[in-house]
């Protein structure tokens, strides 16, 4: 069970099979600090572990939806390095469980997301990007390098070359252009930005969860298989999936012409 009292900088809300983290950050415009790290990795092994979730919504709030870390405590010297090992292990583990969990992430880019907010839309399923939202890798500016997955997700988003143009040169990239590279699912106007939101998490809510997580872990590992191993983990998802309630459900509406009411199993 996701319980929102152990949470100082996450609103967390819970509507039915989906449950919706605000990350209100006590650093400026959502930034990243070790307090809010350990509660997004909180946050997601509670996802992971809670059955009966069928979709996580994860959003930022006042505008803005995670500038980075928050380096204003930093020493600016190599006596950072023992801070940055550990902020950056949490978000990994975090990370790490949003990416492996049955239930799909939606993001929602409702300002700016640069270094680790970059890192954390990337890791998203689907990614909804407010109109005047502004995704940027800001990592090189500070002479540091990638963390968060940024360097595992962005190639295998928009390819090796394009990859290192983003990291590189460091420019801020509009919502129209994230969803042409493949970094956003889609850029929604501000008035209907909510509403899009919960209608996207209301639908994969609905959908045979069991079966997203076994798809979304086939993708994952897709690129480091050959074709005959991928062949053979697909052999054995789709014929352990007829052994769910979701197969049996999915099987009868096909007959019937109704849609299916999975639930998850």
């Amino acid at each position: 069970m996701i319980d929102d009292d152990r949470f100082d900088q996450l609103e967390c809300e819970r509507d039915g099979d989906v449950v919706r983290a605000t990350i209100e950050s006590e650093s400026k415009l959502n930034a990243l600090n070790q307090g809010l790290a350990d509660e997004l990795h909180a946050f997601a092994i509670a996802c992971t572990e809670d059955e009966t979730l069928r979709c996580v919504t994860l959003v930022g709030s006042g505008g803005a939806f995670c500038a980075g870390a928050d380096i204003a405590p930093w020493a600016g010297d190599e006596r950072d390095g023992a801070t940055v090992r550990r902020l950056a292990t949490t978000l990994h583990d975090a990370i790490l469980e949003f990416h492996t969990m049955d239930a799909p992430l939606v993001v929602g880019v409702n300002g700016v997301a640069a270094g680790a907010g970059f890192s954390l839309t990337l890791s998203g399923d689907v990614v909804c990007c407010h109109e005047d939202a502004r995704l940027e890798y800001a990592y090189s500016r500070l002479g540091l390098t990638g963390d968060g997955g940024s360097t595992f997700y962005l190639p295998r988003i928009v390819g090796v070359r394009r990859a290192r143009e983003i990291a590189l040169l460091d420019e801020p990239i509009a919502p129209e252009r994230a969803v042409e590279l493949g970094l956003a699912t889609e850029v929604v106007p501000d008035d209907s930005f909510e509403d899009r939101l919960e209608a996207v998490s209301s639908q994969l809510a609905s959908g045979p969860t069991r079966a997203y997580g076994a798809t979304k872990r086939l993708i994952n590992r897709s690129l480091e298989r050959g074709l005959a191993d991928q062949l053979a983990a697909e052999t054995d998802a789709i014929a352990t999936a007829t052994h769910g309630e979701d197969y049996r459900r999915g099987y009868e509406a096909f007959f019937t012409g109704e849609k299916p009411e999975f639930v998850g199993e």
